[in-house]
């Protein structure tokens, strides 16, 4: 007779509901799992949705969601401040209870309107906290009313901080490797003219680019912040440039020029190491940063580098920053050069559309001045003694 713990009638095996979990995935398919669990045991329970919080300019941010209209409250932000419901849940640290939504119907905000115009009847939102700051909210959303009852919030305590800690866990080791990779950008920040408030700006603009053209190509709120979070490391690789080209302020010569395109295969050495190091090279959002750090030099006519791709062979991401980043060059003043106008600079991207450019990309940063001179107004540059 076989011995060990598989005879022992005492000891049995389970299956894991939630073992799913345990494999690599984008955070919006861990959520849609998650929630097809929770839906078993309340199937009333039609949407799992997450937002997160941008402290620095105060944006709640649409990020994943799960169940419920595709096109309610996607590739969407406000400023939290505005909110004054959401904003209480803050304040107080509670989460909250709506069992009837169309109190909310009449709201002023556009968020109150979109959830009243999605056909939900109630609502359990949870905020998510990281070491004590506020995160972002977990939301729970039935198209019934009054289905969030004591007994029914016990298990969605236990699932919100679950999804909060996925959540919290997969954006934060990106955030942590991200800060590696800033911190060894600014070990050169005396010998690179780019600046913060540089990185901020076109991290915003792409952002902005990204969200404009979501529609057209399907893109998602995760593939959105994905881009944003890693839109500031496009030009690691001048790390790897020396000074006197790096910081020459004349035209560069052919040999120098040569030795400036190598920071793009620097870049992406940088990026994969650091990737690898931080267990994240399989990620599937990793490909974003390895594209912006090794396509953002491309031209639409073929005549970039380092690989001379063309049109729609070179990632969409790539061309996304290629126009933030550039738009944002000829607005910023420089030690050696005034910053052009806004107008002159959509004008230089319209000359440059089609040729070096994407024209979609240029159209649909030109399409919003007021959110660009909101961007330029918060991140402003420091002036140069």
């Amino acid at each position: 007779m076989a011995d060990g713990p598989l005879a022992n009638p005492a000891v049995i095996h389970h299956r894991d509901v939630l073992e799913e979990l345990n494999k690599s995935a984008p955070l919006s398919e861990k959520l849609r799992y998650t929630h097809s669990v929770l839906k078993r045991r309340h199937d009333f329970l039609d949407r799992i949705a997450v937002a997160i919080h941008d402290g620095q300019t105060d944006l709640l941010k649409t990020f994943i969601y799960s169940g419920g209209s595709s096109t309610m409250l996607t590739n969407y932000d406000f400023s939290l401040s505005q909110a004054g419901s959401l904003l209480e849940i803050v304040r107080t640290g509670q989460p909250r209870v709506v069992n009837d939504l169309s109190i909310f119907a009449a709201g002023h905000h556009e968020h109150s309107r979109q959830i009243a115009a999605g056909g939900f009847g109630s609502s359990y939102t949870m905020p998510m906290y990281l070491n004590g700051v506020f995160f972002g909210f977990v939301f729970f959303n039935s198209y019934q009313t009054g289905c969030f009852r004591p007994e029914v919030l016990h298990d969605l305590d236990l699932f919100g901080h679950l999804v909060s800690l996925m959540v919290i866990s997969g954006l934060t080791t990106f955030r942590t490797m991200l800060a590696t990779l800033r911190a060894a950008r600014n070990i050169t920040s005396s010998r690179d003219l780019e600046t913060g408030a540089h990185l901020d700006r076109m991290a915003h603009y792409a952002r902005l680019i990204a969200v404009t053209l979501a529609a057209a190509h399907r893109f998602d709120d995760e593939f959105i912040e994905h881009v944003f979070l890693f839109s500031p490391l496009h030009d690691i690789g001048k790390i790897g440039v020396p000074d006197h080209i790096l910081r020459k302020p004349n035209r560069l010569t052919p040999e120098e020029f040569e030795i400036m395109k190598s920071h793009v295969a620097k870049g992406r050495q940088i990026i994969d190491a650091i990737l690898q190091d931080f267990g994240l090279d399989s990620v599937r959002h990793a490909d974003i940063m390895r594209n912006i750090a090794s396509y953002h030099h491309e031209a639409m006519d073929g005549t970039g580098y380092p690989n001379g791709l063309s049109g729609d062979t070179i990632p969409i991401e790539a061309r996304i920053i290629a126009v933030a980043d550039i738009f944002d060059a000829l607005t910023s003043r420089r030690p050696y050069k005034s910053g052009w106008s806004n107008d002159e600079a959509f004008a230089m991207l319209r000359e440059l559309a089609g040729m070096k450019l994407d024209k979609e990309c240029v159209e649909a940063l030109i399409g919003n001045r007021d959110a660009i001179e909101k961007i330029q107004a918060q991140f402003k540059e420091e002036l140069f003694s």
